[in-house]
């Protein structure tokens, strides 16, 4: 793979790059990238978190040595599943089998548990170092990465330590690429910032599209996204908000049947935003839309753009677009749904819905 094909293919699908004249010139340089993506094992995973997964793959195809932090003590700070580690580790582990359920090549990537770095001293003293580089207020600032406010902390301090470890987090691995949802933004930029200031390498920020909840949310620009990411995006902790990689297809169409999807409207979709980033992203992807004949019949789209300028012009109504939205998720699911068939499996979502909260 020659570099402009490198680069265009690490570009996919993602919304914002911090900066793409640094990726451009990293990737011309022909040295091996050293890339990561960090995650809370915080509860069962929804079609959100596929958009971060099939770009894992896509980095992993680009030639990126690329590691994954299983967060088990970022989401033990951020109150999830009660606390419990070693459910958290099973969470983790169960995040990696849905990536291999979806034939990401898992063999790939380097795992590793954040109990790792926590027994190292080194990287507490790194976590002490990024402390002092920061103020306080900008510290506090980050919180919203953890989909908490700012008022939170006030009565769990601990939290004030969560940006200054994921921070530590990507300088600790000399990390080229940092990879998160657009609602990591603050923790990345605050890791540039720091790094300047302590004379490390500076991270490339790569940021994927996050999904608007079902119910719909009011849409923000890039910068400003991760300020409100807790309410724009789809929830662990409300079903209705999201599409789950465990629903079974019933859930999945009535789930989309009663999403937020007006007509001609493009912005603040989140059926067209599913076809936009998990579905058209796909190898030769064509949607087909069943339409009655008075309505031109159906109707074969074979790119997200012409489904885009035919949904705007009222071309497409959104019952037949969530019709076929709903069919093609379901096929898209259907490797993962083998997984929780497994007995086993499925009583890990029990103990993991049981303990999932905000």
């Amino acid at each position: 793979m020659d570099p402009e094909e490198k680069l265009e293919l690490i570009k996919n699908n993602l919304v914002e790059i911090i900066t793409e004249e640094e990726l451009k010139e990293k990737v011309e340089s022909g040295q091996k990238l050293k890339g990561y993506l960090g995650f809370e094992p915080s509860g069962l995973a929804h079609i959100g978190m596929l958009i971060w997964m099939y770009k894992v793959k896509d980095l992993i195809d680009a030639g990126l040595d690329f590691y994954i932090l299983e967060a088990t003590w970022h989401a033990m700070i951020n109150d999830k599943l009660g606390g419990n580690m070693e459910l958290l580790r099973k969470a983790a582990r169960l995040i990696r089998d849905i990536m291999a359920s979806l034939g990401i090549d898992t063999g790939k990537i380097n795992f590793i548990d954040a109990e790792k770095f926590a027994s190292d001293k080194d990287y507490w003293a790194l976590v002490i170092k990024v402390m002092k580089a920061t103020t306080l207020a900008r510290m506090k600032r980050a919180i919203t990465i953890m989909g908490r406010s700012m008022d939170e902390i006030e009565l769990d301090s601990s939290k004030l330590i969560y940006p200054a470890m994921q921070v530590s987090d990507i300088l600790y691995m000399d990390l080229d690429v940092a990879l998160g949802g657009l609602d990591q933004r603050k923790a990345h930029v605050l890791a540039r910032e720091v790094s300047e200031k302590m004379g490390v390498k500076k991270p490339i920020a790569l940021h994927t599209p996050i999904l608007t909840s079902l119910l719909g949310s009011q849409r923000m620009e890039p910068k400003e996204a991760d300020e409100n990411a807790a309410s724009l995006k789809m929830s662990k902790s409300k079903p209705s908000s999201a599409i789950f990689v465990s629903d079974p297809p019933d859930i999945i169409v009535n789930k989309i049947n009663n999403a937020f999807c007006p007509l001609k409207q493009i912005e603040y979709n989140p059926i067209l935003e599913i076809n936009k980033y998990l579905l058209f992203p796909r190898k030769n992807f064509k949607l087909y839309i069943e339409r009655p004949k008075k309505y031109g019949g159906d109707i074969l789209i074979e790119s997200y753009e012409d489904l885009e300028r035919l949904y705007a012009g009222g071309k497409i109504h959104p019952a037949d677009l969530k019709n076929a939205t709903a069919k093609e998720v379901i096929k898209m699911l259907e490797p993962v749904r083998k997984l929780f068939s497994r007995s086993e499996t499925i009583e890990l979502v029990k103990e993991i819905t049981r303990n999932t909260t905000r």
